[in-house]
């Protein structure tokens, strides 16, 4: 083998290595982008039960709620 074709076979294998990188770079991006998304959402309405629950609107009344299935 020559050096040639040594380096165009080593090249070759990095330019593959980069390719499958580039797509796992993207795949964690919209992975990370729709974790944030779920985040933002889940603490905006943290803040609106918060918020609830410090106006003294009650959520439900305990004496209204069935017992639950293991009594």
């Amino acid at each position: 083998m020559t050096d040639l074709q040594a380096f165009a076979e080593r090249l070759e294998a990095l330019e593959t290595r980069i390719a499958f990188q580039d797509q796992t770079i993207e795949e964690l991006n919209a992975t990370i982008t729709a974790q944030w998304r779920q985040i933002d959402l889940l603490t905006r309405k943290l803040d609106t039960v918060e918020q609830q629950v410090r106006s003294g609107v009650h959520i439900a009344d305990p004496a209204t709620e069935p017992p639950p299935p293991h009594y």
